[in-house]
């Protein structure tokens, strides 16, 4: 995948390598200490486990909250390659004192040291996602982060194993685990030498050292835009939902499929790997860009296959009387495999849910002032693990709920986020959706597309080959496209609702009703007035021999009466499809061919005082090329 080179590349492999490795030090750090005291120090101190489990959780996720504003200033004070530098170098610093720890085994002393990680790590949060904004170009920036969000998740993994596993290999000699995290320590320091420098982002901006000032400075950046504030939220629920998940899965698989440490290690794993492979996914299928639609989708999977999860726990078959937990290989003989397979599902919905809003912030967010922006989302999800926690607290201690039913009352939220995600991304959801479709049934090739404006009015014109025009268009560009069709295809039953949603513009010929022609001409002067793309096919109606029919002259009247740039399309290799007229009338005759190959090109855009509707046809006529 041509992606894939940007991990070969200095302005970002360095920093994958450096930002993984601490994940996983983190994470190796903490369950190997948390394994060690669980499973002997605690019983021969007389500590009580549960205080101290949750003490030790507490002390990790309270620096978020008090530090992670000062990560931001400082991210947007000083060079992020230097910052980052420094920050490895404390890490560096706290693994040694970890080592001391271990080596002395001082227990009391390492847990305090989970509280400076934790530190460590909220500093570390801002400049993580405020980096690559400025190292990555905008096609770069969506795969950068779903590469970030794979390799966190993957080493989030591998250090949660690697940690139990080194709990129970060091035995007496537990100053072997110190080894390993000053060893992964200096690692991510040696690669954080080779992040190149960059600008500073705001080079005058006064350190606050008032924790909660800062936070308070935080929280107000980020509700500056609406947008923004509500991506954060999302994200925020994202880490409330996972949280919850993670947090259930060694009770779930003692008390729900009655199976050993194996499988609650599989089920944990399954789902963190879900999530760095839907990241991955969205990073595919938003082709440089950020896909809102995706958003909506993956909240929708969620809702989904926590339900699915809820009934297969539910209905899962219960022990034999006598017999002792199940093994990994006995878990999945007794149906495991649909439960692990609808928990990857599900990880994979969230990975494709986060990966185009933490794009968004990034990308919308003032940059001198970006880290501090991320910095809030930081306390915001450290703030969402807690509620989490909370919440597992209230279901299945007080009120009691079962495990199966506590993942479906989780689902529930996400069914709650993807109806309100409607509201926010509709347009965006559609038009990915209507690129699935299309990209499914065609092998689509694009050139040009550079060539469509950012934001700003326009009309688009194409020669009109098949039913399956539209969607292909609409798909292709980055920005919802308004059509304007054919009042007879409007109409349709079943379709005319679905269109309505759509927002297109049903429009009819002068000869057959001249007010709704004025009609039409008017709701498309008010789609470009809000700096819409309205898209109109000039021909208007399909070709019955594959060559361009004329271009009506509605369209040069249509440009005199709202003069904004005419961008030309053309289709090509959509003749002889199941869709198009050649061979018999569209949809009557046998599918000869499926996915096969079809290029969309754009023009330049034309000025609205040198547009003309036969300048038009030769222009889509020459991108379009001769018909295959």
């Amino acid at each position: 995948m041509r992606q894939l080179s940007l991990l070969s590349c200095r302005r970002f492999g360095p920093f994958f390598v450096t930002q993984a490795l601490g994940a996983m030090n983190d994470n190796v750090f903490r369950f190997a200490l948390m394994f060690l005291l669980t499973f002997g120090v605690a019983q021969a101190k007389g500590w009580d486990i549960h205080l101290l489990m949750n003490l030790a959780a507490g002390l990790f996720i309270l620096p978020f909250f008090l530090f992670s504003s000062l990560g931001g200033q400082l991210a947007d004070r000083f060079d992020k390659a230097i910052f980052i530098r420094w920050i490895k170098g404390l890490e560096l610093l706290i693994m040694l004192a970890a080592l001391l720890g271990f080596w002395m085994q001082w227990w009391s002393f390492l847990v305090a040291l989970v509280f400076v990680m934790g530190l460590q790590s909220a500093l570390f949060g801002p400049v993580k996602y405020a980096l690559l904004p400025q190292q990555l170009s905008r096609d770069e920036l969506v795969f950068g982060n779903a590469l970030v969000g794979m390799g966190t998740f993957v080493a989030i993994l591998l250090g949660t194993l690697a940690g139990g596993l080194m709990a129970g290999w060091a035995e007496a000699a537990v100053y072997r685990i110190g080894l390993v995290c000053v060893g992964l320590s200096l690692l991510g320091l040696l690669a954080s030498l080779l992040i190149p420098r960059g600008a500073v982002a705001d080079p005058d901006l006064r350190l606050n050292l008032n924790l909660f000032s800062q936070i308070a400075e935080s929280m107000r950046l980020a509700r500056r835009h609406r947008g923004i504030w509500v991506a954060m939220l999302a994200v925020s629920w994202f880490w409330f939902m996972g949280s919850g998940y993670l947090t259930q899965f060694p009770t779930f698989a003692r008390h729900v499929v009655y199976a050993n440490e194996t499988v609650a290690t599989l089920l944990l794993a399954l789902f963190t790997l879900g999530v760095g492979a839907g990241a991955l996914l969205a990073g595919y299928w938003s082709r440089g860009r950020i896909e809102l639609g995706l958003v909506p989708l993956g909240a929708l999977g969620m809702a989904i296959f926590s339900s699915a999860f809820f009934y297969q726990g539910h209905h899962f078959p219960p022990l034999a009387e006598g017999d002792s937990l199940r093994s990994g290989a006995e878990f999945v003989a007794a149906g495991g495999v649909g439960l692990c397979l609808t928990l990857m599902l599900a990880g994979m919905s969230g990975g494709g849910f986060i990966v185009p809003l933490y794009s968004y912030v990034q990308r919308k967010a003032p940059g001198r002032s970006r880290a501090r922006v991320i910095a809030a989302m930081n306390i915001l999800n450290a703030l969402a693990m807690v509620v989490s926690a909370l919440t597992g607290l209230l279901l299945l201690s007080l009120l009691t709920l079962s495990l199966p039913l506590f993942y479906l009352v989780y689902g529930l939220t996400a069914l709650v986020v993807f109806v309100a995600s409607l509201f926010w991304v509709r347009d965006a959801l559609l038009r990915f959706v209507v690129y699935l479709i299309s990209h499914t049934l065609y092998r689509v090739r694009h050139q040009g597309l550079e060539q469509v404006p950012e934001r700003g009015a326009a009309l688009v014109v194409a020669n009109h080959v098949s039913y399956m025009d539209a969607l292909l268009l609409a798909g292709a560009c980055h920005r919802p496209l308004r059509f304007v069709i054919d009042r007879d295809i409007h109409d349709l039953p079943l379709l005319n609702q679905v269109l309505q949603w759509c927002g297109t513009v049903p429009l009819s010929s002068e000869k057959v009703d001249r007010n709704d022609l004025n009609q039409a001409f008017a709701k498309v002067g008010e789609a470009l007035a809000r700096g819409e793309l309205v898209f109109v096919f000039p021909e208007g109606r399909l070709t019955r021999d594959g060559e361009i029919q004329p271009f009506k002259r509605g369209i040069e009247r249509l440009v005199a009466r709202y003069p904004v740039p005419v961008i030309p399309m053309a289709l090509s290799g959509l003749w002889g499809s199941w869709f198009s007229r050649q061979g018999g009338r569209a949809f009557l005759k046998w599918p000869r061919r499926f996915w096969s190959p079809v290029d969309i090109r754009v023009g330049a855009p034309i000025a609205p005082d040198a547009v003309s509707a036969a300048d038009l046809q030769a222009r889509v006529a020459a991108l379009r090329g001769p018909v295959p």
